[in-house]
């Protein structure tokens, strides 16, 4: 189980995402645990923070067992980290080395709900995967003392839980979401399973704690990324436009990128695309712990 937040800043200069796993799904040492019978969740926790600013990117994702874990139903406590539901807000105090260089990341990240909802739905065909927005319309205060970083924004936040490692039932998905002239929030999961079933969700978010789904075009090929992941996303008029490529990595890319949902032209996306088969092929599980430690 995963919950994942990102935020833009106001003005567009700044980004981060946050993951908070629980049975870390893209972890070779939980994939590697996973093969014989099915392992402890507990003893693959990990706090991911990407922060995306001019000159300060840091990276961090080291993975801990679960001696050094602890969670209730308001309280993550992950190593130095933890993530506390005070009732209102999600507050994100972050301890961390970033890799590869191990700098400090310290600081902390609250998110405000503009609207909070209890909704899931199935992923797959099977329905062992599931996937539902918390609060997909947020605020967010970003504040870091290492390094140097005051901003504030928009920001989203949804939770992801499996019944099976991700590798069995997926071949590809690519996800994206927008945040609305109407402040509601557009999501769309566009997945491949291997056995050819393909699922498609486009849903709107709105402010009134409403949901619903909404028409949307073809999918469009954008450019492959360096390390040549087939990503897509659809739009209704226009080709989605790449602005910014965040994560350029040998199994996901994320993106900020452009395009046309329910009428609005020129919308400004968040946009993953992940294959499976790059993650689980033995070349990439030998390169991942460079960028994952795990502590114990």
């Amino acid at each position: 189980m995963w919950w994942y937040v990102d935020g833009i800043s106001d003005d567009g200069k700044h980004g981060i995402t946050i993951i908070a796993f629980v049975g870390s799904v893209f972890s070779p040492y939980y994939l590697w645990a996973n093969r014989k019978q099915l392992a402890d969740p507990n003893h693959y926790c990990c706090l991911n923070v990407a922060i995306y600013s001019p000159n300060k990117k840091r990276w961090t994702m080291t993975e801990r067992g679960k001696r050094l874990v602890h969670r209730d139903a308001t309280h993550f406590q992950i190593g130095p980290s933890d993530l506390h539901w005070n009732g209102k807000s999600l507050v994100i105090n972050i301890k961390e080395r970033a890799v590869p260089f191990a700098q400090k990341v310290i600081g902390k990240v609250t998110v405000h709900p503009d609207q909070l909802f209890n909704y899931s739905v199935p992923l797959d065909q099977s329905g062992k995967h599931r996937w539902g927005p918390l609060a997909p319309t947020s605020r967010i205060e970003v504040e870091f003392s290492e390094p140097n970083l005051h901003w504030s924004g928009h920001a989203y936040l949804d939770s992801n839980e499996g019944d099976e490692p991700i590798n069995r039932p997926f071949q590809e998905w690519d996800w994206a979401r927008a945040l609305l002239k109407d402040q509601s929030t557009a999501v769309i999961y566009d997945v491949r399973e291997k056995n050819g079933t393909e699922n498609l969700l486009a849903l709107k978010f709105n402010r009134d704690g409403t949901v619903g789904n909404f028409e949307i075009g073809k999918r469009f090929s954008l450019p492959p990324t360096l390390w040549k992941i087939k990503r897509h996303l659809r739009s209704n008029k226009t080709k989605p436009m790449v602005i910014q490529d965040l994560e350029d990595t040998p199994f996901y890319s994320r993106s900020i990128l452009q395009a046309d949902w329910l009428g609005e032209d020129n919308l400004i996306c968040m946009h993953e695309t992940l294959n499976v088969p790059r993650f689980s092929s033995t070349a990439v599980q030998m390169m991942i712990p460079w960028r994952m430690p795990r502590i114990t």
